[in-house]
C-alpha cells in the first residue's frame, strides 16, 4: 500500500485525485504540468487546424517532459501515470481546470496539501 493513501488504493477517479493533488504538493511541480498541459493543448488545437495531425504524435513528449521533470527533479517522486495512466492524465486535466478558474487552493487543501 502506498504510504500516501490514509487507507486502501483508490478504487475510483474521486478517491484517486486526491493522491493525485498531493503527489503534486510542491508548487514548481504544478507549475511544470501546467505548462505541458498548455503546450499539449496549443499542440493540439494547431495540429487539428491546420490538418498537420503528424503534430498529434508529439503530445506525450511534450506533456510528459514537463511532468516527470518536476516529479524527478523537483518532487522526487514516481509519477502517478506508472501506476494510473488513465486517471493520471484526467487529473492533470482536472489539475489545470482548477488552477486556470481560480479554484485549485481550495482542492489542495481539501486533499490536505500544505500551502507553501
Amino acid at each position: 500500500m502506498d504510504a500516501k493513501y490514509e487507507a486502501a488504493p483508490p478504487t475510483d477517479f474521486q478517491s484517486f485525485f486526491p493522491y493525485y493533488l498531493r503527489e503534486h504538493a510542491h508548487p514548481l511541480c504544478r507549475a511544470l504540468h501546467y505548462i505541458g498541459t498548455t503546450l499539449v493543448i496549443a499542440l493540439a488545437v494547431y495540429a487539428l487546424v491546420t490538418g498537420q495531425l503528424v503534430y498529434l504524435w508529439g503530445l506525450p513528449v511534450v506533456g510528459y517532459f514537463f511532468a516527470w521533470v518536476g516529479h524527478f527533479f523537483i518532487e522526487k517522486n514516481k509519477p502517478a501515470t506508472f501506476t494510473y495512466p488513465l486517471w493520471s492524465l484526467v487529473g492533470d486535466f482536472k489539475m489545470y481546470l482548477l488552477f486556470i478558474t481560480g479554484r485549485i487552493g481550495a482542492a489542495l487543501e481539501a486533499a490536505g496539501v500544505p500551502q507553501k
